[in-house]
């Protein structure tokens, strides 16, 4: 039975303990106590009480801990019931999807919260018990100590009430013996004085009467001398009765002094000892029974409204305004083609004389080009890079990066490579400025997601906190070299490592495999034939410019790792060109940058390149360093 204490929180975070009722004994109670004939039963009772109290409110949080324990568990089923249901259905994916199960993680959460709270109001309970039990114990004991000794004064006052009644017996006796004798003395006395006159002789017969009958028949007919010896023997007995009277009272009195003076004041203490650590314990525990439920409480409230915490990540509203349905939209439309196939319905464009309308102007014009230049990107002869190609490789050099138009011609925006930026900046100026052959953004986030995302479910198909992810945005953009992708801050959340690059390939000014490719690569992807449709995709990576083939190859390389993983992620070759496919490989300006038409071949492309890596890059540069030259791709 421990000291009465709660608990609350201190400046430094920690839990701390402070008196709830003031320790201490007051003595003026215990004389009081101790000038009561019903000081014993009193306590007793009080402790029966306390007792009872004690053990009402154990029953209260043992019932409270079972309600607890009750809803946190199916708050527990419940979430991961739906999780699953809703990983089955046919429901929205994209940002509302993560928002959906970071709110689902969330809930489960507070289900923990409350367990840990159940099993605190299960000890407590248990706590009370133990206080409880030991209460009756104390109780009981120190009863019986004080009944105990109550017998033991009762008993001797008994003894003594005895040796009073034996002496008060012996006195009288006594007093017999000694009448009796006067009366024989008078006698005596009378006979030789040979008759006196009538009157004293008449008072004097009166006298003896009288003395012969309080003295009895016992007497009758003794003599003198055995009168004295009668009178010997009770005054003996007498004074050993005395002697055993007194020491009786002698004996009593020392046992009430003891009993009233020191057994019965330790007694009360102990039985009020006992009742105030019933009360205090039973007040202890209520009182920390307040703190945790308020701790709980709050704890709650910081998970739901961190306030604006990093460290405890977003709160549930924020999770929720973090959904982004435009771009689930766009998404969805990306990918609804390949998932249903291409819905084919009534012709958009066609002769005028048939009630079709002219064909609508583009949106974006064809820049100035060479014309020449144009034609031969279209031939597949563009470039001289450093990688294998397959067509001729005595062509002109070509111009430098920033001098070098455009795919097809098509005017390009983009943010200037001066300008420092990551995202938003041409492939090619990037790599020029920064002296690299990959681009670093994507170097600093594929090491990151194979360090701590390639186990991770989902990883690329789910996208991580918007905020988050505009957030390593912009610091990537600020200085790319100071970012350590792999901390804690970043890597907590490999989704928003993932959502920031798939964000940096689409907001490349051209897509990866360029527009002046685009058409190139989608007629290889129509090809049923799996091996003719791998040898006219490598042809068209072989095309690519380097900084353009350098990165592909080292992404590739990548996802060909992320995908091995496939049964634990469920990120299979199939569901990564789905999410790379429109991004990696996108319709040039004048088709508006989006053709459902052809959505299904950008994912069959990525899908071919991705499955055919180690022939395509790996293989291909192996037989090139052992002398066999540019391997040339011939199709009858």
């Amino acid at each position: 039975m421990g000291s009465a204490g709660s608990l609350k929180v201190g400046g430094n975070g920690l839990e701390v303990k402070e008196d709830v009722v003031p320790v201490g004994f007051d003595e003026g109670l215990l004389r009081g106590l101790c000038e009561m004939d019903c000081a014993l039963p009193l306590l007793a009772d009080r402790i029966k009480q306390s007792i009872a109290s004690c053990k009402q409110v154990a029953v209260f949080f043992r019932s409270r801990a079972e309600i607890e324990e009750k809803y946190a568990r199916s708050l527990t089923e419940l979430c991961r019931t739906t999780g699953d249901v809703y990983s089955r259905a046919d429901c929205k994916a994209g940002t509302f999807v993560a928002a959906y199960q970071s709110s689902l993680k969330l809930q489960n959460s507070l289900a923990e919260n409350r367990i840990r709270f159940s099993q605190r109001l299960n000890e407590m309970s248990d706590e009370l018990l133990g206080l409880a039990r030991e209460g009756e114990k104390l109780r009981k004991m120190h009863k019986e100590n004080g009944a105990r000794y109550q017998g033991i004064l009762q008993e001797s006052e008994m003894v003594m009430d005895k040796a009073k009644a034996r002496f008060d017996a012996t006195a009288e006796e006594l007093e017999r013996v000694l009448v009796a004798k006067e009366g024989e003395s008078i006698k005596e006395s009378g006979m030789r004085s040979g008759g006196a006159g009538s009157s004293s002789g008449g008072n004097k017969g009166r006298g003896i009467g009288k003395a012969m009958t309080k003295g009895g028949l016992l007497f009758k007919g003794k003599g003198a001398a055995s009168m004295q010896r009668q009178e010997d023997d009770v005054r003996a007995r007498m004074a050993q009765a005395s002697e055993t009277f007194r020491k009786a009272v002698l004996e009593s009195q020392a046992l009430r002094q003891e009993y009233f003076n020191f057994q019965l004041p330790k007694i009360l203490r102990l039985l009020k000892e006992c009742a105030d650590e019933l009360d205090m314990g039973t007040q202890y525990h209520l009182a920390r029974f307040a703190f945790l439920y308020e701790s709980t409480v709050v704890g709650e409230g910081t998970l739901l409204n961190p306030m604006g915490a990093p460290d405890d990540g977003p709160g549930l509203k924020a999770i929720f305004e973090g959904i982004d349905n435009r771009t689930d939209f766009k998404s969805y439309m990306q990918n609804y083609a390949v998932a249903r196939g291409t819905p084919r319905g009534p012709r958009r464009e066609g002769p005028y004389e048939e009630g079709f309308l002219p064909p609508l102007p583009p949106h974006v014009q064809k820049g100035e080009s060479n014309p020449n230049q144009v034609s031969q990107q279209s031939n597949g002869i563009s470039n001289t890079n450093g990688h294998p190609s397959g067509a001729n490789n005595n062509l002109p050099t070509p111009l430098p990066v920033s001098q070098a138009p455009s795919s097809e011609g098509y005017s390009v925006p983009g943010i200037p490579a001066s300008s420092g930026a990551t995202f938003g900046v041409d492939l090619g100026e990037q790599l020029a400025r920064d002296g690299v052959e990959v681009p670093k953004v994507v170097e600093k986030c594929a090491e990151a997601i194979e360090a701590y995302g390639l186990e991770s479910m989902g990883i690329y198909r789910l996208s991580g906190t918007t905020s988050r992810v505009q957030a390593l945005k912009n610091a990537l953009d600020k200085d790319v070299d100071s970012v350590d992708v792999l901390s804690e801050e970043w890597s907590a959340d490999i989704n928003v490592v993932s959502g920031a690059l798939k964000l940096w390939f689409r907001e490349l000014p051209e897509p990866l495999l360029t527009f002046g490719l685009y058409h190139q690569f989608i007629e290889a992807a129509r090809y049923e034939n799996d091996r003719l449709r791998h040898i006219r995709l490598h042809e068209q990576v072989n095309d690519l410019p380097d900084p353009n083939y350098a990165t592909l190859k080292f992404f590739m390389g990548h996802l060909d790792r992320v995908r091995r993983k496939d049964s634990i992620n469920q990120m299979s070759v199939s569901n990564l060109s789905i999410v790379f496919g429109p991004t990696l490989l996108g319709a040039p300006p004048n088709e508006g940058g989006l053709n459902l038409e052809h959505m299904s071949f950008q994912c069959k492309a990525i899908e071919t390149i991705l499955e055919k890596y180690h022939e395509i890059f790996v293989e291909e540069e192996e037989s090139a360093g052992t002398g066999a030259g540019t391997a040339t791709l011939e199709v009858s």
